[in-house]
């Protein structure tokens, strides 16, 4: 049995699409799961509840740790080192392998402008902070030899049907009603973008590969960063549509936060758009002789399954 913690999100909706290449036995956990295919098994359960959490993963080989909190601190700082306290005890019990999908947010200002699993971690945001706290709950655990675990890291990702990725939600949307693009800060600095579907079938080789595991993995992305500028007119090209871009900078963000709950959000993480942001998938690269997506044909494949 091979289980995903979050199963209705993004990644987790795709993953379990990919995972049948490997096992017939899916468990789909979150509060309302939908069949994605027709062996999977639906576990409804609110995994805020320690317990829930524990019966959820009682059975399987492989637990796939994708949820998606709100996009808040407080709720990241109330919710994540429960959920991830609450999964590891259980993988340790029933001898589960974990993967946990993860974010670059723990990374050091100065790696942003190239990023590797060997980065330095010292977190400048407050959300950092947490992933910080919970990857290295996870791996104190696999030092200690009691749990089989790996991080998948991801940059900020793009693919279709992704409504929480801000390429899709500022740029995709906004040109799609005729609006101007946005992008934040400087739009001449390049920023990496994961697509979806290569990070969920990254996932899945990663979670089915013995020797993948206790270590962190950055997902392939395409090596060839674009500019935000770049990528704005990849999306403008294949929608047919001029895409000139509105940037926003510090102080319209800030004020933005005033009247959107989001956007209040926002300012602390702004440090990864004033600098390239580049992230190094070599690793996986080298190891699995993937073929990453490129951006034009992944912003292709979203814009056509998207419209």
């Amino acid at each position: 049995m091979q289980t995903i913690l979050g199963a209705n999100g993004t990644i987790g909706s795709v993953l379990a699409r990919e995972l049948t290449a490997y096992t017939s036995k899916i468990r789909l956990v979150s509060r309302n799961p939908k069949k994605v295919n027709e062996t999977d098994e639906l576990f409804p359960a609110d995994l805020s509840d320690v317990n829930q959490v524990e019966k959820a993963i009682a059975g399987s080989e492989v637990v796939y740790l994708l949820v998606g909190f709100d996009y808040s601190v407080k709720v990241w700082q109330e919710k994540w080192p429960k959920l991830m306290r609450a999964s590891i005890d259980a993988c340790i019990k029933h001898n589960a392998r974990l993967v946990f999908f993860d974010n670059v947010y723990m990374y050091d200002k100065s790696a942003i402008p190239h990023m590797t699993e060997e980065s330095p971690i010292n977190p400048p945001s407050q959300k950092g902070k947490v992933r910080k706290e919970i990857a290295e709950m996870l791996l104190n655990e696999v030092k200690s030899g009691k749990l089989t675990a790996l991080i998948a890291r991801s940059a900020d990702f793009y693919g279709p049907n992704n409504d929480k990725s801000f390429l899709i939600e500022v740029v995709f949307k906004n040109l799609k009603k005729g609006k101007k693009p946005n992008w934040f800060m400087d739009g001449n600095k390049k920023h990496s973008f994961t697509y979806t579907p290569d990070a969920a079938k990254a996932t899945a080789l990663l979670g089915n590969t013995a020797d993948a595991y206790n270590q962190v993995w950055h997902l392939p992305t395409d090596k060839n960063a674009l500019t935000g500028n770049e990528m704005i007119a990849l999306f403008s090209k294949e929608m047919n549509v001029e895409g000139k871009p509105f940037v926003l900078p510090m102080w319209f963000i800030k004020v933005l936060g005033v009247f959107i709950p989001f956007m209040r959000e926002m300012p602390e993480m702004m440090y990864q758009y004033d600098r390239d942001y580049y992230f190094d998938s070599s690793k996986f690269d080298n190891r699995f002789n993937f073929q990453t997506t490129s951006y034009a044909e992944g912003v292709k494949k979203t814009v056509e399954l998207m419209k």
